[in-house]
């Protein structure tokens, strides 16, 4: 009688270049940024009790081959999103539960996510992106800390920060998700139709909602016609709806005090939600200890307090230069100081100028995927505002310029800001000078030259030594 039914199995992932590790680790590095970022309810709270026992059920249906170790956690904002991090961690908005109307519905949202991650795209797509070029090296979840700029650049990582820096999943990744999403929710009791039919929901409102979701989670065609295809042939069962936790949820989560994107940003430019997660102990304990600060000040703030009287005399490039040659990236630097390359980008300082990732003198590296299309110009920009958006005091000073990088186009932007050395307990001001080059595979290759204003002529002719040494493969 059911010759054609067949029995959905979740597929083998596959390989991707970074370990499991390496992606769980990415996976909380992100996460302290999202803590220092965003307000994130606690543990304790019935809301997140709730989304951590409906995301236990869902994993339970995983193979054991293939799991993650999965963490749900709920943002207190308005708008309607969700977002999965590399090794597990997944973030539900307080606006996605209320907008949901029954367990189906979120359990839905929850199993796409979940299948981002079990499908591994954000380190696929970092493989996709960045290739065997420099951009391995300076890696794409962007947590350096650059004297006046740095919150700026810790706001661009991964897919925190929205926009054109954050990592954007594919239409064909959004299809996986669906996909793989769809036999979660089977295998856990639900119809896996609820799901598509909530993200077509929220496209027919757009509005308020709709616009931020979709934008990281872009329609990859019809929906929930895709989703009754994959699902045609598989065996029937007595699916669950809803339940009275839900609903219960569901009330709790609308006397949440939630925010707007709008209203989070300026949260954290001020450190407002680092203190606040800090005191209502919301910060888990795995996260590395760098990520958070016991006063609850962000990686920066804590970090300028051992950089404060740092002074040119200890800085003073000396006249002979090495060689930093790796991954298709070569560039000289003054031999007194030092090159350290991770997952967040390439920093090149004295030892005594850099704490905690916070830079008062030298350079740092990064690069971000451009969109298609976008020129050099139009992408420089783009990062110029974003640097501005996000670090109060921070300003562009000028017009950018022009320039030519041993045969590369370069465009070249003076920014000012404040520097994480005081005197007479305030800071300095900064001048940077942002570099921007059209890298491979479409990336935008940057570097920031930083030092305290006083001191930046001091410091032209080795920055200007070190960008026209710059080589890239």
């Amino acid at each position: 009688m059911w010759g054609a039914v067949h029995t959905p199995e979740l597929p083998n992932p596959g390989n991707v270049s970074l370990s499991k590790q390496q992606q769980e680790q990415l996976g909380l590095k992100a996460m302290g940024q999202v803590y220092q970022q965003m307000p994130v309810l606690p543990d304790s709270s019935p809301v997140t009790q709730y989304v951590q026992q409906l995301g236990k059920k869902l994993e339970k249906v995983i193979p054991q081959q293939y799991t993650w170790p999965y963490q749900f956690h709920v943002i207190e904002q308005k708008e309607i999103n969700a977002f999965a991090l590399p090794g597990g961690p997944i973030f539900i908005n307080v606006g996605t539960i209320t907008a949901a109307d029954n367990e189906a519905e979120l359990a839905g949202v929850m199993a796409h996510e979940m299948s981002h991650v079990y499908m591994q795209h954000s380190a696929k797509q970092m493989k996709q992106n960045m290739g065997p070029s420099i951009l391995a090296g300076l890696g794409q979840i962007l947590g350096s800390m650059v004297g006046g700029v740095g919150g700026a650049i810790a706001a661009m990582g991964g897919q925190i920060a929205g926009g054109m820096w954050s990592m954007k999943y594919s239409r064909g990744d959004e299809a996986q998700a669906d996909a793989v999403g769809a036999i979660i929710l089977w295998k856990a009791g639900y119809n896996a139709k609820a799901m598509a039919e909530f993200f077509q929901k929220l496209e027919k409102e757009g509005g308020a909602g709709g616009p931020q979701f979709l934008s990281d989670h872009p329609n990859p065609g019809n929906r929930v016609q895709a989703v009754e295809n994959e699902i045609k042939d598989w065996p029937p069962k007595q699916y669950q709806d809803n339940s009275p936790a839900f609903v219960a949820a569901k009330q709790a989560a609308s006397k949440v005090k939630a925010y707007t994107a709008q209203q989070i940003g300026q949260g954290a430019k001020n450190g407002t939600w680092a203190r606040q997660n800090q005191q209502t102990g919301a910060v888990p304990k795995n996260l590395p200890a760098s990520s958070t600060s016991p006063s609850g000040q962000s990686g920066a703030a804590a970090a300028n307090a051992t950089l404060q009287k740092v002074s040119y005399s200890q800085v003073k490039p000396s006249g002979s230069y090495t060689q930093y040659q790796q991954n298709g990236l070569s560039i000289s630097y003054p031999s007194n100081w030092q090159a350290a390359s991770s997952q967040n980008g390439l920093t090149i300082a004295p030892q005594v100028a850099v704490s905690e990732g916070a830079v008062a003198y030298g350079v740092v590296m990064g690069a971000a995927q451009m969109p298609s299309g976008a020129s050099l110009d139009q992408a420089t920009q783009a990062l110029v505002q974003n640097m501005e958006q996000n670090n109060p005091g921070l300003q562009a000073s000028g017009s950018t310029s022009n320039m030519q990088i041993n045969g590369m186009d370069g465009r070249s932007q003076m920014l000012m800001g404040n520097s994480p050395i005081q005197k007479n307990g305030q800071p300095l001001r900064e001048q940077d000078r942002l570099v921007t080059v059209a890298g491979p595979n479409n990336q935008l290759v940057y570097l920031i030259f930083v030092a305290p204003q006083k001191d930046f002529s001091r410091l032209k002719s080795t920055y200007d030594r070190m960008l026209q040494s710059l080589q890239l493969q």
